[in-house]
């Protein structure tokens, strides 16, 4: 099965891991805590809760997203595909300013074992 790019980035905006902070390996206790704590967050209107990180960047959270996201780590097998794609670190892309000046994948071959042209 293919993915198109708006499939994979939808999948990396919703996930429900990264939507209520937490690593795929917490109980559901913990989605449940995490949940209705993020609920009086955002009721609150606390700043904090406000966002959330994803591989993608900061995304706005709404309680919506937290209902949806706590429904779905409650379905056993959807929770294992959002554990699967949880697995990208929960961050944006380094800023360019960060990024290294060389091409990218510039070191690929040397790690494979092929030598540099000298």
């Amino acid at each position: 099965m293919s993915l198109s790019e708006q499939e994979v980035f939808a999948r990396l905006r919703e996930n429900a891991f990264h939507v209520l902070g937490l690593r795929p390996t917490c109980t559901r206790m913990e989605v449940e805590r995490a949940g209705q704590k993020l609920l009086a967050m955002l009721e609150l209107g606390l700043a904090e809760a406000a966002h959330y990180d994803t591989p993608l960047g900061q995304l706005p959270r709404t309680a919506e997203t937290v209902r949806a996201a706590m429904a779905t780590l409650r379905q056993p097998q959807a929770r294992l595909l959002h554990a699967l794609w949880a697995q990208l670190p929960a961050q944006g892309p380094a800023p360019l300013a960060a990024r290294p000046e060389t091409e990218p994948w510039s070191e690929a071959l040397v790690r494979l074992g092929w030598r540099r042209r000298t």
